[in-house]
């Protein structure tokens, strides 16, 4: 299991990992699987265009006898030369393009065409003798190099047998006509190039899961890792936890600074308390100032006794009041009758009959 500072890496790669990684240029693929589209489509191609590579060869030395004898060499030569490029290009051209895009192709859907600019960036810790050391003896470097000894293995294996199947067939080309004998020379050819395009066809698949698996395990990180990527992303828990705090004590406080505006508290006797205030110029039923349970309900309990509060003790509504309805929100429509009754005894108490009238 792979280690950084001393510790595993145990832990799956995070979705942030996932995108840093892409955005840096660290994607999956395999280059096996690549060579071989690659191999496989160029020599395809190379079969499809062989009757023009055919002409446009025998049509560059024909030009190119023709031009023997003539009075002028630099002239002859400047114009062989032009004849001879352009020949190559109309030669090389389609192969190399059908490389270029299959190349294309075949690494971009491995990484889904992600593109990135920032591996091409100058790194000088790549230029540490050290780190290149250990590189070479590294596990990746060995697997590069049995993939690579499997390959010659089997291209001089196919060889042989291909040679050894068709020796007779080799042997009687030399009083084949020149047309038939490099047309079974390239029948060889491109049996050889199946076979050996089948070959490493397997050898990609393989090498296909070792690179996933590799990816995967250079990914995955550490528990120290984990916990400081969560505080760069969700911030510190500590520093929240103080954040939350304070809000909350703000909150109580605003809340608090409400209690001496009720005209009744509900209490339950203790455990639960519920500021109400009735204001039918503003409201349409009683509005809930503040509630707390617990050491909030004594602190609420406490405050309107110092500024006279009227308190009444009604332990079911209390804590139903409590449960059921919000912040400077009115009451739900089934508390009416019992608040009611409540603010008729408090306004005959302080003789405010008038609110009634």
């Amino acid at each position: 299991m792979a280690e950084v500072n001393g510790q595993e890496k145990t832990e799956q790669p995070t979705s942030k990992r996932r995108r840093d990684a892409k955005r840096d240029g660290n994607v999956f693929q395999s280059r096996e699987v690549a060579t071989v589209v690659v191999l496989f489509g160029v020599f395809c191609m190379m079969r499809v265009l062989i009757p023009f590579l055919y002409r446009t060869v025998r049509d560059c030395m024909v030009y190119f006898f023709s031009q023997v004898g003539e009075e002028d060499p630099l002239s002859a030569s400047i114009q062989i030369f032009a004849y001879e490029v352009a020949a190559l290009l109309k030669c090389a051209l389609p192969l190399l393009l059908t490389a270029a895009v299959l190349g294309i192709i075949s690494h971009g859907v491995q990484t889904r065409f992600n593109v990135t600019f920032k591996p091409l960036r100058p790194k000088f810790s790549k230029l540490n003798p050290i780190k290149g050391i250990k590189k070479l003896f590294g596990l990746k470097k060995i697997v590069d190099l049995v993939k690579n000894l499997i390959k010659i293995t089997l291209l001089i294996v196919l060889l042989y047998n291909l040679l050894k199947g068709d020796l007779e067939v080799v042997a009687r080309m030399i009083h084949m006509e020149i047309l038939v004998s490099a047309a079974t020379m390239l029948q060889l050819v491109f049996d050889l190039v199946l076979r050996v395009s089948l070959a490493f066809t397997i050898i990609a698949f393989f090498d296909f899961l070792y690179q996933r698996w590799d990816y995967e395990k250079n990914l995955k990180m550490t528990k120290q890792e984990v916990k400081d990527e969560y505080k760069m992303t969700e911030g510190n828990p500590e520093i929240k936890g103080r954040i939350r705090k304070i809000q909350r004590q703000m909150a109580l406080s605003r809340m608090m600074q409400k209690v001496p505006e009720a005209d009744v508290v509900v209490r339950n006797p203790t455990h639960f308390a519920v500021a109400i205030k009735y204001d039918p110029d503003k409201n349409g039923a009683p509005v809930v100032l503040a509630k707390g349970q617990d050491m909030v309900a004594l602190r609420i309990i406490r405050v309107a006794e110092e500024n006279g509060v009227f308190l009444v003790e009604n332990r079911p509504l209390a804590r139903a009041l409590y449960e059921s309805c919000d912040l400077d929100r009115e009451i739900p429509a089934e508390f009416y009758g019992a608040v009611a009754e409540i603010l008729v005894y408090f306004y005959k108490a302080t003789k405010r009959e008038d609110m009634f009238r």
